[in-house]
C-alpha cells in the first residue's frame, strides 16, 4: 500500500465532513417536512423558535435546535439581530411549496427508505433474490410520488407530451390512454385534468398504490374519465392510442417482455411514451452528482426490484439510451427517438 498524500487526505476528509453533514441534515429535512415546520416558516415569515413552536404545537427547545441545524446547512436563514429564522424565496420553493418545480422535500422521504431497508437489501446482496418494490417501507411510495410530481407539474403537459408526434392533438380529441406503473397516480391524474375528452386507465401491480391513486383521482375530480386497476406491465388489458411508462421500465425484471406487451396493446398508429432517468451510455460519463443519486437509489431500490422478478434483467436507473433502445426494439418497435430531456430525465417516443 502506497503512502497517502497528506494534502489529498485532508481534502478528502473535508469532503467527508460535508457529506456527513448532508446526511445528518437530510434527516432534519424529513423531520421538518413531516412536522410542517417549513410550511409554517413560509406562512409566518421571520419567527423566533418560540413563535414557530407555538404555531406548530411543538416543543420550543427542540425546534430551536432544529432551526439551528438547518441554518448551519443553509436550508434556513437566520437574522442574528432579531434572533429570528426564515426561509428565503429559493428555500421556500425547495422545501415549502409542493407545487413548485424545484420542490425537493419529497426526495428526502424517498431516500429515507434506503436507510430503513438497508437490512433487506444487504440480505439480497447475499442471497441474490432481490427486494420487490412492494417489500420496501411505505415512505418509498409516498416519497416517490412527491419527488416526481413537481417535475410532472412543470413539464408533462406543456413540454413532454407536446414533444411527441401528434399526441396532444389526439388527446384533445379524445383517445384511450394507459399509464402503466402509475404508482399513486400523479401522472395519470394530471393528464386526465388536462385532457377531459380522453379516457385514462392507471395500472400498477402494487394494490396499496392503486388505492391511493383512486383517492387522488376522487379528490381531483377526474373520476369520470379515469380509473385505476391492479395489473402488471405484462398483463394489463385493453387497446390504447397512448401508453405511458413513468420511471418504471428499468425496474422491471423482464422489460423486453413488457415492451412486447405494450406493442400488442397499442393501436397501429399508437405511441409509447417512456420516461426514464437521464443517463449516458458509458459509466465514466455518469460519474457526476446526478449519477451519484441515481446509482445510490438504483442500488437499494431499482436493481434489487428487477432481480427479484422473473427474468431479472436489472437495467438499473442509469441504463442509458442504447440499452433501452435494445429493450424497446426487442419488443417489436421499429421507431424510437429521444423526444425531450432534462438534467434528470429523458423522454423516449416509441412507435410500432
Amino acid at each position: 500500500m502506497s503512502e497517502p498524500n497528506q494534502e489529498k487526505l485532508d481534502a478528502f476528509l473535508g469532503k467527508m465532513v460535508g457529506d456527513l453533514g448532508a446526511i445528518a441534515t437530510g434527516a432534519g429535512v424529513l423531520l421538518g417536512d413531516r412536522l410542517g415546520l417549513f410550511k409554517a416558516l413560509r406562512e409566518g415569515g421571520k419567527m423566533t423558535a418560540v413563535e414557530l413552536s407555538t404555531r406548530t404545537g411543538t416543543q420550543e427547545r427542540l425546534v430551536r435546535e432544529w432551526l439551528s441545524g438547518q441554518a448551519a446547512a443553509g436550508y434556513v436563514d437566520y437574522d442574528e439581530a432579531s434572533d429570528k429564522f426564515y426561509l428565503n424565496a429559493e428555500q421556500e420553493l425547495v422545501f415549502a411549496d409542493e407545487n413548485s418545480p424545484a420542490f425537493m422535500a419529497g426526495a428526502f422521504e424517498f431516500l429515507s427508505a434506503l436507510w430503513l431497508d438497508e437490512e433487506k437489501v444487504r440480505q439480497a446482496f447475499q442471497s441474490g433474490k432481490g427486494v420487490g418494490w412492494h417489500d420496501h417501507s411505505a415512505c418509498l411510495f409516498r416519497g416517490t410520488e412527491r419527488f416526481f410530481r413537481p417535475g410532472y407539474n412543470a413539464n408533462l403537459i406543456d413540454s413532454w407530451l407536446p414533444a411527441l408526434e401528434g399526441v396532444v392533438e389526439k388527446l384533445e380529441r379524445g383517445v384511450d390512454v394507459a399509464d402503466v406503473g402509475c404508482g399513486h397516480g400523479a401522472s395519470t391524474v394530471l393528464m386526465a385534468q388536462a385532457f377531459p375528452n380522453s379516457r385514462f386507465v392507471g395500472f400498477d401491480y402494487h394494490a396499496p398504490s392503486i388505492e391511493r391513486a383512486r383517492k387522488a383521482a376522487e379528490v381531483a375530480g377526474v373520476g369520470v374519465n379515469t380509473r385505476f386497476d391492479v395489473a402488471a406491465a405484462k398483463s394489463y388489458t385493453g387497446t390504447y392510442d397512448l401508453v405511458t411508462f413513468f420511471d418504471c421500465l428499468h425496474d422491471m425484471g423482464d422489460p423486453t417482455g413488457a415492451a412486447t406487451h405494450v406493442h400488442g396493446s397499442l393501436k397501429p398508429d399508437g405511441t409509447w411514451m417512456i420516461f426514464e432517468p437521464f443517463a449516458h451510455d458509458h459509466l465514466a460519463a455518469n460519474l457526476n452528482p446526478v449519477g451519484r443519486v441515481y446509482y445510490a437509489a438504483s442500488t437499494f431500490v431499482c436493481t434489487p426490484a428487477s432481480v427479484s422478478q422473473e427474468v431479472g434483467l436489472a437495467l438499473g436507473a442509469q441504463a442509458g439510451e442504447a440499452r433501452l433502445r435494445k429493450v424497446v426494439t426487442g419488443g417489436g418497435f421499429k421507431r424510437l427517438r429521444r423526444a425531450a430531456e432534462t438534467p434528470f430525465n429523458m423522454v423516449l417516443e416509441a412507435r410500432p
